[in-house]
């Protein structure tokens, strides 16, 4: 009685935590490896009590159990990796997966032992293991919380090719009959539970953590367009500008403004504008590489800091958002009307605070608005053109100086 009342435990606390993370999932809108991670703690459970409660001695009861256990160690891998934002080879699992329940198959059929099944399924669920392991350290995040999941990966890998041997060099045979009064049985209870404990706190700490950092940045976000809002764009400045400085990088930064948005809002109603908004905030965020900086700093005002880039490929990445935008069908508009934008860039140059960069790239947007909309002007080029404009005026003052 005691034996069956042990033998409970492990499913039970499997699916408690496959009820947490459903919930967070859930209530958090977290994404699909959450959820992975719940069902393969079900199906862990499934696998628990099938062993648990169906004949020990019937030929089906372990393949049943090997089905629900393989599954969920598939899904609890392919989870774990995709958190990382890698993807495991499903096709080399597969294999693993058939080979085993092939020589499985075999050792059913000619002995009624239950240690070489044990030995050949717990290997088969080690290379599984490993292979998530290696699939998993290709990744580059390496916070304390990635490194508990691998740490957590390799232990349970470790278990699965060591544990069965270990424990069959005390216990030499295990009929099927007397499988659940082995001692094997009784360690592995205790064993799973420990595993499943360990595993599902580190992922639920790994979860909260994701979701805890989904909240941050979605307060960080303009709701409207997915890009930062005015306060964590400025914030973002002031640290990228001292970086680039550091590091001798360049950084452009570019500021764009949707020409006669009023008009938008005026004639088409606000929802339409804020169609326009969002269509334009979604095209700079395709636009962008993963090491560029977007926000929407007004109503209609977006900048973009381009990294380790230029006045002159900023200017042509500006110009790219320009002529997409200006091609762009909208919502709520006729058919035959267009938008356009109007672009400012600027270089930040040695020791420029963000303001007196923001400055010269706004001051360079109000110079495109003043040249007809819909172009891009680069402060840099002004300057230039001003600094060449005044070399030719000087000798003209020094001609009119010495002929008077």
């Amino acid at each position: 009685m005691q034996t069956q009342i042990l033998g409970l435990v492990a499913p039970l606390m499997a699916l408690v935590f496959a009820a947490t993370f459903a919930v967070i999932w859930r209530a958090g809108r977290m994404k699909r490896h959450v959820l992975g991670f719940g069902i393969a703690f079900a199906l862990s459970a499934i696998g628990f009590l099938v062993t648990h409660l169906l004949p020990a001695d019937a030929f089906y009861t372990f393949h049943m159990t090997q089905v629900f256990y393989s599954l969920g160690s598939v899904i609890m891998i392919a989870s774990v990796c995709e958190r990382a934002g890698q993807r495991l080879h499903l096709g080399s699992v597969a294999f693993v997966y058939v080979v085993t329940a092939l020589v499985l198959a075999i050792a059913v059929s000619l002995s009624n032992d239950v240690g070489p099944r044990l030995i050949i399924v717990n290997m088969g669920y080690g290379v599984m293991f490993a292979m998530g392991v290696s699939t998993l350290l290709t990744s580059t995040r390496r916070d304390i919380i990635d490194l508990a999941i691998i740490a957590v990966m390799v232990f349970q890998a470790t278990d699965f090719l060591v544990r069965p041997s270990l424990t069959l060099l005390f216990e030499q045979t295990i009929p099927a009959q007397v499988y659940r009064d082995s001692i094997y049985y009784s360690l592995i209870g205790l064993v799973l539970s420990v595993k499943g404990v360990t595993n599902a706190v580190v992922l639920i700490g790994a979860t909260i953590a994701d979701w805890t950092k989904s909240l941050r940045e979605s307060s960080e976000r303009d709701p409207l367009t997915g890009l930062l809002n005015r306060g964590a764009f400025e914030q973002s400045m002031r640290e990228l500008l001292p970086r680039a400085q550091a590091e001798g990088r360049a950084l452009t930064l570019v500021v764009a403004d949707i020409d006669h948005f009023k008009q938008v809002n005026d004639i088409w109603g606000h929802q339409s504008g804020d169609h326009a908004l969002a269509r334009f905030g979604e095209l700079i965020g395709q636009m962008i590489r993963g090491c560029d900086t977007a926000g929407r700093i007004g109503g209609e005002e977006f900048c973009v800091a381009v990294w380790n880039c230029e006045g002159g490929p900023g200017e042509r990445l500006a110009e790219r958002i320009r002529k997409s935008f200006a091609g762009l069908a909208h919502t709520g508009l006729n058919d035959d009307i267009r938008l356009s934008a109007s672009f400012g860039v600027a270089t930040a140059r040695p020791g420029e605070t963000y303001e007196r960069l923001f400055a010269r790239a706004d001051a360079a947007l109000y110079h495109a608005k003043s040249s007809g909309r819909n172009c891009v002007q680069n402060a840099e080029r002004q300057n230039s053109a001003e600094v060449a404009a005044d070399q030719v005026r000087q000798p003209v003052k020094l001609r009119r100086a010495v002929s008077e």
